[in-house]
């Protein structure tokens, strides 16, 4: 039955897991050495061949289909767990730049205030020298042209 214009398509619910899986047979859940086990061979290898795969089931007893998923899964834990302390350095990387940006910004501004502070006193030092030369006319400036006349 198609949906006319404006109808929407009746929602299907799903089924309740009854724990069972393919099959009716119940899903079991791994054992402490068993789950020890399999860590141990995941830190050999990350990767699962089909033989190592047979293997490993055979030695836990269990469907191979079920190691095949555990390594699966654990690959992935595995791969958030690096994606995590990746971003944790990445992180503590970019505050300890903006840090030193703060730093070097504070620097600059403090080397802007001397400078204002230099120049105020400059401008005081050469306007109070113009009234001397104001007061005594036997003070006066020199151009560059004058003083190689003088030479």
């Amino acid at each position: 039955m198609v949906p006319k214009q404006g109808e929407s398509k009746p929602r299907r619910r799903r089924k309740k897991n009854t724990g069972e899986g393919v099959g009716g047979a119940r899903k079991r859940k791994l054992s402490a050495e068993q789950v020890n086990f399999l860590e141990m061979t995941f830190g050999d290898e990350h990767k699962l061949e089909t033989e190592r795969k047979e293997k490993l089931a055979s030695d836990l007893g269990l469907d191979p289909r079920q190691v095949a998923v555990w390594f699966q899964n654990r690959r992935a834990r595995w791969k958030n767990k690096k994606l995590e302390e990746e971003y944790t350095k990445l992180k503590t990387a970019h505050e300890s730049i903006v840090v030193e940006k703060c730093l070097l910004e504070s620097e600059v501004n403090l080397s802007l205030v001397f400078l204002c502070m230099f120049k105020n006193m400059f401008l005081k030092y050469f306007i109070s020298l113009l009234r001397l030369s104001d007061l005594d006319h036997s003070f006066s400036f020199i151009t560059p042209e004058e003083e190689i006349e003088y030479s």
